[in-house]
């Protein structure tokens, strides 16, 4: 029987259980390091940056997450030809380099290059890596599972923001990035040697046309739109939050724990999310999590003035938005073969990533035209994130049809 049939995938076992536990510790360097990017925009524009708009400032950011995805293509496909091993060590070193030349920074095309460009490199690698193997080992549970890999991204989320916000007053800007940079190499280590893929490469010739054939699936088209509309709001709330509430009079000491609060919810939003999925499907619960983050914005960030608004904001809306990181890979698989994954997977945030690289500038653009004021910005983000979640529900009648109750 071919080792990509349903009844072939052991759900469990020592291998199985390593190579999540190597795909937790990458998404803690990859997507975790990434959900801190609200820290450095606050920080950026107290600090180095001070003479740079937040729109300019924020380009950083967009960069970041528009090189992290662009490659995704590529990188799948050779995934699907290589498998990880090389691919992931390649990404490793890029990602640490980055983050050691950004403690060296001082000019705004520095950051760019160090923290906007070759960090992120890696980051591509370490993610698609560590999403296409553990789909490899898990079918029937493979919801939970990419729950608790994202996971890792949740506490990443969690620990650099506090790390960062306690190390500089101490050590510096430049040590406490360098200390980033050990730990991250410390848990690439680990995820070097655990992640494998349980299924052999299957080597074949580079065509355009692997990446092309994918459009002609309309499910997989509809769910790219979906999140590519979706993507386009849901970083603004987390690189916006604490430069919000800053503004609203809330005290720096106590901003700084917004992000950290925001991305300890997102733990629980992609676990639990992850295994209820299992039981009412992948395609059912991302449309849920994405309207319930759309209206969170609008009906609590936007009207937001007080403390408690803020803290209770970001720790619903970490829950909400988590949910997405640990969804859409699940989402590919169920409409995908095996063999095609790690193409598909990539495709998808090749494409989100033009959304990742226009909505900070676009998010800071707004601040700047309303005069620092962010209501514009709230609206913009929720309405995008409203219209992401209606078209995941168009992309759940293409692939379930009319049937409303109906695990899919």
């Amino acid at each position: 029987m071919s080792p990509s049939h349903p009844s072939q995938f052991p759900d469990g076992g020592r291998d199985a259980w390593l190579c999540l536990l190597g795909t937790f510790c990458a998404l803690f360097c990859s997507f975790g390091w990434l959900n801190c990017i609200g820290v450095f925009q606050s920080y950026y524009q107290a600090n180095q940056l001070k003479n740079y708009s937040p729109s300019t400032i924020a380009w950083i950011a967009s960069c970041e997450i528009f090189v992290m995805f662009l490659p995704g293509p590529i990188v799948g496909f050779l995934f699907d030809n290589y498998g990880p091993r090389y691919i992931l060590l390649f990404g490793s070193f890029f990602h640490v380099f980055g983050v050691m030349m950004t403690s060296l920074c001082k000019e705004y095309w520095q950051f760019v290059l160090a923290q906007g460009i070759c960090s992120p490199l890696g980051l591509n690698c370490i993610f698609t890596c560590a999403a296409s193997s553990v789909t490899t080992w898990f079918f029937k549970k493979r919801g939970a599972a990419f729950g608790m890999m994202a996971a890792g991204s949740g506490l990443g989320g969690v620990i650099f923001p506090i790390m960062t916000n306690h190390l500089i007053p101490d050590v510096g800007f430049g040590w406490t990035m360098r200390a980033c940079a050990f730990l991250l190499l410390g848990l690439l280590i680990i995820a070097n040697l655990t992640i494998k893929s349980r299924l052999p490469p299957q080597p074949r010739a580079f065509r355009l046309a692997v990446f092309f054939e994918t459009f002609k699936d309309p499910r997989f088209v509809l769910t790219t739109a979906a999140s590519f509309v979706f993507f386009m709001g849901v970083f603004i709330p987390i690189n916006f939050v604490e430069i919000q509430a800053l503004s609203n009079g809330m005290p720096s000491h106590l901003a700084g724990y917004l992000i950290p609060i925001l991305n300890a919810a997102s733990i629980f939003g992609r676990i639990v999310p992850g295994i209820v999925a299992d039981k009412v499907g992948r395609f059912n619960m991302q449309m849920f999590m994405s309207y319930f983050a759309g209206i969170l914005v609008l009906a609590l960030a936007l009207p937001a003035s007080s403390n408690a608004a803020f803290i209770v904001f970001a720790a619903l809306y970490g829950f909400a938005s988590g949910a997405y990181v640990a969804l859409a890979p699940a989402q590919i698989a169920h409409i995908s073969k095996v063999e095609q994954i790690g193409v598909r997977t990539g495709v998808l945030f090749s494409i989100t990533s033009f959304a990742g690289l226009a909505e900070n500038p676009i998010a800071g653009a707004i601040v700047d035209r309303n005069h620092g004021g962010f209501h514009g910005l709230n609206i913009f983000a929720g309405v995008m994130l409203l219209a992401g979640a209606t078209l995941f529900v168009c992309t759940r009648q293409v692939v379930a049809g009319w049937k409303l109750f109906v695990k899919i």
